[in-house]
C-alpha cells in the first residue's frame, strides 16, 4: 500500500466527548499521528464509558498519553509535544484554554507553524461565548428540530448527533486548508469551528428558502419539501422511499406505477400544482404500492430509472451488498474486546486509501513512548509518573 496520505503530519488531540474526537478522528484516519491527550483520571465525557460502542468508534488510529494538564508539569509536557507537532485540537468552552494557558497564541508561541484547531458550541467570541455546548441544543437553535418530524408534531431532534458530527467533519475540513495555506506561507492559524455554525450550514435549502425566498420552511414529515412526489410509501409488506423530483423523473414514474393518468391530470400534471395537491397524490401513489411487495417495486423502479429503496433497521444497513462493498464495517481487534467491526470512511482515494491500523488505545497506552520520543528520559518519566503528572 502507498504511504498514508497524512502520516507526515502530527496532531495533538485534546478533545473530548465527540465533536472535537470526531475531527482528529478523521485525521487519523488518513495516517497522521494523532496523540490522544487524556486525563490522569480518565475521565472523557461520554456516556458509557471507554468500553462503550460509541467510544470505541470514535478513538480507533489514535495513541494515548495521560497527562495532568492542571500541574504546571502537565503543561510543560503539553507545550513540549504542541512544539513538535502540526496540528492541535480542542473543544474546551472558549475560556478554558485560556485558563489553563494553552489558548493559541500561547501555542502559536511555541510552534509558528501550528494548526490549531478549536470547537465549540457557540463561536470563540459572541454573545453565547460562554454558554455550555450541546448537540440537541443547536439542533434546536440551529433550524433543524423546527423542521424535523411530521406536519403539527412539533420540534423532533434528529436521530444522530448531527450538530457535532458536522462540527468535527468541518473543523477537520479547515484543518487541511491550513495545511495547504501553509505549504506557502510557513505559518499555522487558528482554525474555529461550532456546533452552532455547522448546524445552521448544514440547513442548506431550507435556509436558502427563507434567506432568497423570504419562506418559513415548516415540518413536512417524510415528504421532501419541495420535491414532489418524494416520501415514504406503504407496500405489500412494509414501506419504502420513492424519489421523483422533477417532471422527467414524475413522468417515468407514472409510467412504472402503471397510471399514466396521473400525468395527465390537471391536478398534478406541474411542480404546482402537484405542491398544492400532494396529500392527494400520495394517496392515490400508494393504493398503487400496496398492491406489490417492497422489493418489487424497487426493482421495478430503479429499472424505470426513478430512484427508489427500502428503509432499514439498523442491522440491516450492514447486511445490505451495497454497504458491504463500500466497506462502511471495517474489522479491528481491540486488546479488551477482541474481534469487533468499526465505521468505515464516506470518502475513498484510489492510490492512498484510507487504513484502520489500530483499535482504540488503552488509557494511557502509549504514555512513556509518547514522552520517549519528546525527549524524556526513563527516570524522567519515573518520576512524572510518581509525582502524578502522568500516568
Amino acid at each position: 500500500m502507498s504511504k498514508l496520505p497524512l502520516s507526515r503530519f502530527k496532531v495533538v488531540d485534546l478533545t473530548r466527548v465527540r465533536a472535537g474526537p470526531t475531527c482528529a478522528r478523521q485525521l487519523a484516519d488518513w495516517g497522521a499521528d494523532v496523540v490522544k491527550v487524556e486525563s490522569v483520571g480518565g475521565d472523557d465525557g461520554l456516556g458509557g464509558g471507554r468500553e462503550s460502542p460509541d467510544f470505541q468508534n470514535l478513538h480507533r488510529n489514535k495513541r494515548s498519553i495521560a497527562l495532568n494538564l492542571k500541574a504546571p508539569r502537565g503543561i510543560e509536557i503539553l507545550k513540549r509535544l504542541a512544539a513538535g507537532a502540526d496540528v492541535l485540537v480542542e473543544n474546551y468552552r472558549p475560556d478554558v484554554k485560556y485558563r489553563l494557558g494553552i489558548d493559541y497564541e500561547t501555542m502559536k508561541a511555541v510552534n509558528p507553524r501550528l494548526i490549531y484547531a478549536s470547537i465549540s458550541g457557540f463561536g470563540e467570541t459572541g454573545p453565547y461565548r460562554d454558554r455550555p455546548g450541546f448537540d440537541q441544543i443547536a439542533q434546536g437553535m440551529g433550524g433543524l428540530m423546527w423542521i424535523t418530524g411530521l406536519p403539527g408534531q412539533g420540534p423532533v431532534r434528529a436521530g444522530i448527533p448531527i450538530a457535532d458530527l458536522t462540527a468535527g467533519i468541518f473543523a477537520a475540513m479547515g484543518v487541511l486548508i491550513a495545511l495547504l495555506e501553509r505549504e506557502e506561507s510557513g505559518e499555522g492559524q487558528w482554525v474555529q469551528s461550532s456546533l452552532l455554525a455547522a448546524q445552521t450550514a448544514m440547513l442548506d435549502f431550507q435556509a436558502a428558502r427563507w434567506l432568497i425566498g423570504k419562506e418559513v420552511p415548516p415540518q413536512a414529515g417524510n415528504n421532501h419539501p419541495t420535491g414532489i412526489p418524494t416520501g415514504v410509501f406503504k407496500t405489500k409488506d412494509g414501506a419504502i422511499n420513492i424519489a421523483s423530483a422533477g417532471q422527467a423523473i414524475y413522468l417515468r414514474l407514472c409510467q412504472a406505477l402503471g397510471a399514466p393518468g396521473l400525468a395527465t391530470d390537471p391536478q398534478f400534471s406541474t411542480a404546482s400544482n402537484r405542491l398544492k395537491n400532494r396529500d392527494r397524490l400520495n394517496a392515490l401513489i400508494e393504493e398503487i404500492t400496496l398492491t406489490k411487495t417492497s422489493a418489487d417495486w424497487i426493482e421495478l423502479l430503479n429499472r424505470a430509472g426513478v430512484p427508489s429503496g427500502p428503509i432499514y433497521k439498523m442491522d440491516e444497513v450492514f447486511a445490505d451488498p451495497q454497504v458491504k462493498h463500500l466497506g462502511m464495517a471495517r474489522r479491528v481487534v481491540s486488546k479488551r474486546r477482541g474481534p469487533m467491526e468499526v465505521l468505515g470512511q464516506a470518502v475513498s482515494l484510489s492510490r492512498t486509501p484510507w487504513q484502520l491500523r489500530a483499535a482504540t488505545p488503552e488509557h494511557g497506552e502509549h504514555t512513556d513512548a509518547i514522552l520517549a520520543e519528546v525527549g524524556y528520559t526513563a527516570e524522567e518519566i519515573a518520576a512524572f509518573r510518581q509525582e502524578g503528572i502522568v500516568s
